[in-house]
């Protein structure tokens, strides 16, 4: 792949600008190797947290024999530990993403490779797949700046999948899972397993974050007068009359939609984030999922 098309799939002119967040994770984390995330379990490291009171069988080199001398009481100092985090990105390919004035797949390929890169440049272990026909494509875990052009090389290749199968590809991405942290999901969702596909993301213990991506002709829809909608992925069809009640009536049950997700997530710990797919991808990074502390 050229330099021109890695540019396509993700604005280079912005990669200092990116170093300066992280996803947000807001779960303890179980990493096996110390890493560069802060966990507010208690542990042995530089930073120091609290004092306890010292019970029979704790280290004794960790008493604070000057507390001891002021107050001739034994408290035990507690440290934040360093916790190894791994960042997973999961990028719906089905057929009904490669729709859309911008493209929601393009859309969520760029998007994908930029909260990648956030991982990789704060040091943290990057997961990346492809949901589609119900399983999961993935990329090796990496970590390192390094190992960037790896992850946009996954990402910007050409896909083959057609059918979602959310619910079964989640499930088996859920069941290879190695290393927790924050799991971002770009999908548009339109699958009928999709609550499933949530529940079994969310039940990884990651800190889920979903990225539902519309195209705008999805979000405000123009419906000719006779109009006959065919599903991209099963090729099936309906024929409608395209009038203002019915642009009205889908609009409605679109944002009802919305928040069916919206609660479902929010229950389980995680954050929904409704995106258009010719949003700027700065104005995601740096206002909108800011504001919604997926990233910091």
């Amino acid at each position: 792949m050229t330099g021109t098309q890695r540019a396509k799939l993700f604005d280079e002119a912005f990669l200092r600008r990116l170093e300066a967040l992280e996803l947000a994770s807001r779960r303890l984390t179980a990493g096996r190797m110390k890493g560069e995330r802060r966990s507010i379990r208690r542990g042995q490291s530089v930073e120091f947290a609290d004092y306890r009171n010292y019970s029979h069988g704790d280290d004794l080199r960790q008493l604070d024999w000057n507390v001891y001398a002021r107050l001739e009481k034994l408290f035990i100092k507690l440290f934040v530990e360093e916790e190894d985090v791994t960042v997973h990105v999961l990028v719906d390919a089905s057929a009904s993403m490669d729709f859309g004035d911008p493209n929601k797949l393009d859309f969520a390929r760029r998007a994908g490779a930029a909260l990648a890169y956030l991982g990789l440049a704060n040091l943290d272990r990057v997961s990346v797949a492809f949901l589609g026909d119900g399983h999961a494509a993935t990329l090796r875990p990496l970590r390192g700046k390094s190992r960037v052009f790896e992850v946009f090389d996954f990402l910007a290749a050409p896909r083959p999948e057609r059918l979602t199968g959310l619910a079964q590809a989640a499930r088996d991405y859920a069941a290879r899972l190695k290393g927790r942290g924050p799991l971002v999901l770009v999908s548009d969702l339109m699958d009928p397993g999709y609550l499933d596909a949530l529940r079994d993301l969310a039940g990884t213990r990651c800190q889920l974050s979903v990225l539902h991506v519309l195209a705008p002709e999805e979000i405000e829809p123009d419906v000719a007068p006779d109009a006959r909608l065919v599903d991209r992925e099963t090729s099936q069809s309906i024929d409608v009359t395209g009038d203002d009640d019915l642009v009205e009536r889908y609009r409605t049950r679109l944002a009802e939609w919305q928040d069916e997700i919206g609660t479902f997530v929010a229950r389980r710990g995680g954050s929904y984030v409704a995106v258009p797919s010719d949003l700027d991808l700065a104005d995601l990074l740096f206002d909108v999922l800011r504001r919604r502390r997926v990233v910091t």
